[in-house]
């Protein structure tokens, strides 16, 4: 018989053990490690199913990417608003930056490249960097970009040619131009952009179009891409790899004839090319980029010798042991002028072909060997320039007259075949030199700016002379302090008032128009205010040929040395036969050359009457013009066929009248013979004054 009275206590043990074992095993769920234990691992819950995400967008491809030829572009990067604050929103000035670019992805080189920017907003540029103006002879910041015509024409430096992405392994550095700009622009209010109509290049053989699919005007940049017209005749290329030379109405060649580590020798050569342009006392200057500096010079000599900013700036720094005592000019932009021609010979500034002229540079139609000029000079270099081979030449040139003359606009320098030079010691052959670039001048008429001579016209038939224009030659604000009318037009003289000045022509004027019953305004018109005044008049008209006379007047006190004149004549132009005093030839282009005949090619300046209280006296000259008519059927004088319709003086276009003369042919005979009379007494007066 089993004893269960033993089996029980150990079941109850069994039972005892199994719920500690129980409860020490949740403990250790349930309770928080301490430091010293060891981590338990539980496995992570699986997470809720949630909706997947859509992958980003991959980005869209760049402008540029796009483009297989030469890509351009214009950003704006900032603009904020700057006082003074105004209520029209055309007027508030903002400031502003912006980013020009010009990258090759093309297979050609890009040489000498310029970008067109159309500003539309009266643009002033204040800062530029990474590029220059091609304007030089404008360059001085802040530029107003009004000034210019149609576009703003930027050159890169110094950068001037952009290689290929082939031949660079796509190296940003010699294949991408970035022009920073910064500036203050007007008007165009946010959310408006201020971006130009398009980008183009300065380069015929390019044709410009907008990217597909990118549009500008939204995005705060214009993108252009430029491709090979294929319409395009290509001008052939010379062997030197380099451009060939451009022509211009006067060109500045710049060759570089020696180098060394720290300073080169340069030849400047003046041209003047222009049948009618002309360069009194010319003043060349220029800007140096790279800190150089003028050692010495010949031929030629800076208005101002200073060497005070070499020696404490970081010229002097670099070059301690050098005697800035001898250098003659460390200006940024230095001005030369030319030497005098007693200066030829002397060994230390002259002895160089074709300097020390004066400054005069006259067109090829009256002296060739007059029409060039030249001079030497030794620069020195700056890190990091310092290597033979590392050759810059300045830019920004400008260069003006000090006379008459007319108005240069210079472009920036180009990279062209080296100079050739005959062989110093006269052996057939030729020397080159070791690198050489251009400045391509033209005559330019800034906007604003007037002429500085003018003409009146007259004639037998018609007893009044048609003066010059009101303010001809611009109207000062003394002029409008002597309450004169400078809008009204010029009233009708008699001849004799010509030989006075403008101020002592009063009298003579109101008298003349009561005489001929001239209405007279309140307020007199101003006067034409030029230096230089022309009076073309017909002489005779009759069956075989036709003859004028050319009077011009001096009103400056300075003379004028071999002056000359040109008249466009589109009608009269084949028939003309000579002149007396003065040597007229044919030029082309319907133009008549005129200059003055040994002993008549001055034009002095104006003196003192004879008496006091006479008026002052011109200079003057004076020539009969002789026409005939077998070459040019069908010419009609009184109509004013003999009139030339453009007229220049040492190369400055002078202002035309608004009328001609008319005829007096429909009158009685009676003002025939007082138009004679008039005349006549104009020519005695003329002859009395020579004397």
């Amino acid at each position: 018989m089993m004893d269960h009275s033993r089996s029980r206590p150990s079941v109850f043990l069994f039972l005892l053990v199994c719920l500690l074992s129980a409860e020490s095993s949740w403990s250790q769920r349930t309770r928080p490690p301490s430091i010293a234990a060891a981590p338990v691992l539980v496995p992570a819950p699986a997470p809720a199913l949630a909706p997947a995400l859509a992958p980003a967008p991959a980005p869209g491809p760049s402008p540029e990417s796009q483009c297989n030829g030469i890509y351009i572009s214009y950003v704006i990067e900032k603009r904020e608003r700057i006082h003074p604050i105004t209520r029209n929103p055309a007027d508030q000035p903002y400031s502003f930056r912006a980013t020009a670019t010009v990258l090759n992805h093309g297979t050609a080189d890009l040489v000498s490249w310029t970008l067109l920017v159309p500003f539309r907003h009266d643009e002033l540029l204040v800062s530029i960097d990474g590029g220059v103006l091609a304007n030089g002879s404008a360059s001085a910041l802040p530029y107003n970009t009004t000034i210019d015509a149609n576009v703003t024409a930027f050159s890169g430096y110094p950068n001037t040619d952009l290689k290929t992405p082939i031949e660079t392994a796509n190296d940003l550095t010699q294949i991408q131009a970035k022009i920073s700009l910064v500036g203050t622009l007007f008007g165009s209010p946010p959310p408006a952009v201020p971006l130009p109509d398009f980008l183009d290049l300065g380069d015929p053989s390019y044709s410009c179009e907008p990217l597909p699919g990118f549009n500008g005007s939204g995005s705060g940049s214009v993108d252009r891409c430029c491709l090979r017209d294929p319409n395009y005749v290509p001008i052939p290329a010379n062997i030197t790899g380099y451009l060939d030379r451009r022509s211009g109405d006067l060109t500045i060649a710049y060759d570089v004839l020696q180098s060394f580590e720290s300073n080169y020798l340069a030849l400047v050569t003046i041209e003047n090319h222009n049948p009618i342009g002309r360069l009194d006392h010319w003043y060349l200057s220029w800007e140096w980029a790279r800190g150089e500096f003028i050692s010495s010079m010949r031929g030629a000599y800076p208005t101002v010798v200073d060497s005070s900013d070499c020696i404490f700036g970081k010229q002097g720094q670099y070059y301690k042991d050098f005697d800035f005592t001898k250098v003659l000019s460390c200006k940024q932009n230095p001005v030369i002028s030319d030497l005098t021609p007693w200066q030829y010979n002397d060994t230390n500034l002259g002895r160089i072909p074709h300097c020390c002229r004066n400054g005069s540079l006259l067109p090829t139609e009256m002296d060739q060997e007059q029409s060039i000029s030249a001079f030497q000079i030794q620069v020195y270099k700056m890190m990091p320039d310092l290597n033979r081979s590392v050759l810059f030449p300045p830019v920004n040139w400008n260069i003006s007259g000090s006379g008459l003359n007319p108005d240069y606009k210079c472009g920036q320098p180009i990279r062209v075949s080296p100079a050739q030079f005959p062989d110093p010691s006269g052996l057939d052959s030729e020397s080159l030199a070791l690198a050489s670039w251009q400045v391509v001048c033209n005559i330019t008429r800034p906007r604003g700016t007037s002429p500085k001579c003018c003409v009146s016209f007259s004639a037998f038939y018609n007893d009044s002379v048609v003066p010059c224009n009101t303010c001809a030659c611009g109207c000062s604000t003394s002029n409008r302090a002597r309450a004169c009318n400078a809008i009204a037009p010029a009233m009708l003289l008699p001849p004799e008032a010509l030989l006075v000045p403008f101020d002592n022509r009063t009298e003579k004027t109101l008298a003349w128009a009561e005489i001929k019953h001239y209405n007279v305004p309140s307020l007199m018109p101003c006067a034409d205010n030029c230096g230089v005044s022309l009076n073309w008049h017909i002489v005779t008209n009759y069956e075989k040929g036709w003859s004028a006379r050319v009077t011009l007047f001096n009103w400056r006190e300075d003379q004028f040395a071999d002056w000359f004149v040109a008249a466009k004549m589109e009608k009269a132009y084949p028939g003309f036969e000579r002149m007396y005093s003065f040597n007229g030839t044919k030029m082309g282009n319907d133009t008549i050359f005129m200059v003055g005949m040994p002993g008549l090619n001055y034009l002095n300046g104006e003196t003192n009457g004879t008496r006091d209280g006479d008026p002052r006296v011109p200079g003057k000259q004076q020539s009969v013009i002789s026409f005939t008519k077998k070459l040019t059927p069908g010419i009609d004088i009184l109509a004013g066929d003999g009139f030339p319709s453009k007229v220049y003086f040492n190369g400055e276009e002078c202002s035309m009248p608004d009328t001609i003369p008319t005829s007096w042919a429909f009158r009685t005979s009676r003002p025939r013979i007082f138009t004679a009379l008039g005349f006549l007494l104009l020519a005695a007066s003329l002859i009395s004054l020579e004397l």
